[in-house]
């Protein structure tokens, strides 16, 4: 009978066969990478009293030693069971090495399987309650040091999993050779790695609970990614940032609150500007600093709204498909260097806003989806789990752990990055169960309604922390239905946001703006419907990407009639826009009338400021943030009622509006008064107040501006003759499709 090598031995029968038979029986698990719990098999472990043995695994190698601190060989392991495990005993519980013989050469490292768990009772606890909202300190690949030994701890929620290891170059991206640990507690698994390094590309290989071996998944709190279309996490912790913004953390309350003037500039950094003569590049964030910086100064905007910039696998998303929710897209450099366009900003007086998107994920095999096997971040019923409009997966919010997931992102976002707010995407999709959906297509909520309670439940959540925690920062609500209170404190029952955009003014003043002057006097209400519910809410108006895309064509291309008319029809409407009550936001290249639509794969068209009409929009849009900012009774109360008073709504025959804006101070006023219609109107008497000399701060058929400079020589002096109901008022010349701005000086 032919002899067994070493390496093939059969297990003996009795007490110590069965022993053996359980030994060969894990060995086998682990070789063939469906071992659960490779701790109770690998490291050193008490085989009698007072009498260990160390275990260890490398598919490569054909000889394995033990050695000392003082790499001495304490031990010569011998193969078993399987070519590369390596078993033998060692003398007493040391702190050891290994090192294995492979074909090309000998290597010495740490053995992980000898460290001790990284994650304490406390973090168990509160992953387990869905209460650990600094799970980024925690969770993904962390740089950590333990028992003096550097390395890198991985750990990951997978509860329904099998088996689940890192794989990555370190390893030969085999599952075999890094198993985890599972801590039940909280159903997620651990690793420390010892010796690894930061920049390190990394993967889960996953096994199911039914045994079937899942595509490789990115890490879901990745903090770094590889550069689509590539798809790897890369090592590298959530490092802290020598921030030098100091001045303007302390400050920025003020900056966001609701009687601040807030003019956003909405911004999709990776078409902004490129560099066509290196093959159509992206700006880095360094290059984007130097130059979006200053632009934005030079503009008066007071915030930056980036588009989604957690990484996203395609290009077509525009971010609004994200993968790697904790990580700043690698498309524009490093985590280290958003962090320094951030704090760039914040030492030119600039806020940060970040487009954050909860309220779904796409399907790309790396990604969240069926991530351990089962529906675990998704639901599993379509009806509640399949967003249509877009072919992505909606959150469950309703379970704890996932809830945690993305509270945790948000307060990641406003610690580490310091960001100033974020923008809620989509939140109309989250808040209504048949959102998009046919009769029987959608469930009910456990009343009978349409309302999806565990969303709210989260966003009203979301904003209490945000408040709560991070002074200074603010959300603002992407919410385009009737929803009451979205907001208003959550203590009132409202959804605690600190602004929503007011798609309704949107949508009704675009209509009227589009439509021939001659027509206008039919739908005058478009103007003012308005001002019925401005009040309502904390309103943004928003001219955002959405009215720039998808056939919309761009904003000057709305503007009907010859060239000069649709130029003197955008300058209008701009300033009809920065005057209305309400926070500002404008999407790039509306500054400047870029004439096509937006296009996410090329930059804007900065040679257009060459033209006279194009360089007049921006250079008005510059003044209209100016004076927005330095006349009071133009923000300070864009949320209360009364920072707005009616002139005269009524004159839709001659397509006039005129309106007062107040301040806190009684003296504080501004007169506006558009003419929708190409022919000036002379000796047009408006009511006013209070009697004084009203200063012409802005004129938008100015020259300056490309306009044909009709307008009142600087200012009117207010007459004591009654219009409109009140006992003073002023003629005026009232440009082609123009807007003025008038600010009371005195009596």
């Amino acid at each position: 009978m032919p002899q067994r090598s070493k390496g093939s031995q059969a297990p003996a029968r009795g007490r110590h066969g069965d022993r053996e038979r359980g030994l060969h029986d894990q060995v086998t698990a682990l070789v063939h990478g469906d071992h659960g719990d490779p701790f109770t098999l690998l490291g050193l472990h008490a085989d009698k009293p007072d009498q260990f043995v160390a275990r260890c695994y490398h598919p490569a190698a054909s000889q394995a030693w033990v050695l000392d601190r003082g790499d001495t060989v304490v031990a010569e392991l011998e193969q078993q069971f399987e070519p590369g495990f390596f078993a033998g005993p060692v003398p007493g519980r040391i702190d050891y090495r290994l090192r294995f013989q492979l074909p090309a050469n000998t290597i010495e490292l740490e053995d992980p399987y000898r460290f001790p768990p990284v994650l304490g009772d406390v973090d168990m606890h509160l992953l387990a309650e869905g209460t650990h909202l600094k799970i980024y300190e925690r969770l993904g690949a962390q740089l950590i040091e333990i028992d003096g030994v550097k390395g890198v701890s991985f750990v990951v929620w997978a509860p329904n999993a099998r088996r689940v290891s890192v794989v990555g170059d370190f390893n030969d991206w085999d599952g075999r050779r890094h198993p985890m640990r599972k801590r039940i507690e909280a159903g997620v698994w651990e690793l420390f790695l010892p010796g690894l390094q930061g920049g390190e590309l990394y993967k889960f290989e996953i096994k199911s609970a039914d045994g079937r071996l899942l595509p490789l998944k990115a890490d879901p709190l990745s903090f770094r990614s590889e550069r689509p279309p590539h798809t790897a996490s890369i090592v590298h912790g959530a490092r802290k940032f020598d921030w030098t913004d100091q001045p303007w953390m302390t400050t920025r309350e003020t900056a966001s609150s609701r009687s601040a003037p807030i003019s956003i500039y909405e911004c999709h950094l990776s078409s902004w500007a490129r560099v066509p003569e290196e093959n159509n590049r992206y700006l880095t964030y360094q290059e984007l600093g130097d130059r979006l910086i200053p632009y934005l100064k030079q503009m008066g905007f007071t915030h930056l709204e980036l588009l989604p910039i957690s990484e996203y696998p395609f290009d077509g998303s525009w971010g609004y498909q994200p993968i790697a929710l904790y990580a700043p897209t690698s498309r524009h450099g490093t985590p280290a260097e958003f962090a320094r366009f951030v704090d760039r900003c914040h030492q030119e007086g600039i806020g940060v806003l970040l487009d954050w998107v909860p309220g779904h994920f796409p399907t790309d095999a790396h990604g969240l989806i069926y991530f351990d096997g089962t529906h675990l971040y998704e639901h599993s019923d379509p009806r509640l789990g399949m967003h249509q409009d877009w072919n992505t997966l909606i959150y469950n919010y309703g379970r704890h752990e996932v809830a945690n997931y993305l509270l945790a992102n948000a307060m990641f976002w406003l610690d580490r990055y310091h960001i100033d707010g974020l923008r809620v995407d989509a939140v109309a999709s989250m808040l209504y169960l048949d959102y998009s959906r046919k009769a029987g297509e959608w469930i009910p909520n456990r009343y009978g309604g349409n309302e999806n309670l565990e969303a709210t439940a989260f966003l009203r959540r979301l904003n209490e922390l945000t408040y709560g925690q991070n002074p200074g920062a603010m959300t603002v609500a992407e919410e385009s239905t009737a929803w009451p209170g979205v907001s208003r404190p959550t203590y009132v029952g409202g959804l605690g946001f600190g602004y929503k955009w007011n798609m309704g003014w949107m949508h009704d003043t675009l209509r009227y703006i589009g439509k021939e002057p001659i027509h206008r006097r039919w739908h005058h209400n478009d103007l003012s419907f308005g001002l019925l519910y401005a009040f309502s809410e904390n309103f943004v108006l928003p001219i955002s990407h959405d009215e720039v895309v998808h056939g919309k064509g761009s904003l000057i291309g709305r503007m009907p009639g010859d060239r000069w008319q649709r130029f003197a029809n955008l300058r209008a409407y701009l300033g009809f826009m920065f005057t209305h009550p309400g926070k500002k936001l404008l999407f790039m290249g509306c500054e400047f009338a870029q004439e096509r639509e937006w296009n996410h794969d090329t930059g804007l068209d900065w040679h257009l400021l060459s033209d006279a009409n194009h360089s007049g929009a921006q250079a008005l849009v510059r003044d209209l943030n100016a004076i927005y900012r330095t006349i009071p009774a133009l923000h300070q109360l864009d949320c209360e009622p009364q920072g707005f008073e009616w002139i005269d709504a009524s004159d839709h025959e001659r397509c006039v509006i005129a309106y007062l804006r107040r301040g806190r101070d009684p003296d504080s006023i501004a007169v506006v008064v558009c003419n929708f219609t190409p022919e000036p109107r002379p000796n047009y008497r408006i009511g006013v107040p209070m009697p004084g000399f009203y200063a012409e701060r802005l004129n938008t058929d100015s020259a300056f501006y490309g306009g044909s400079n009709v307008g009142n020589d600087g200012g009117v002096m207010a007459e004591p003759q009654s219009w409109h109901g009140r006992p003073h008022s002023i003629r005026l010349t009232l440009p082609p499709l123009s807007t003025l701005i008038l600010e009371r000086k005195g009596g």
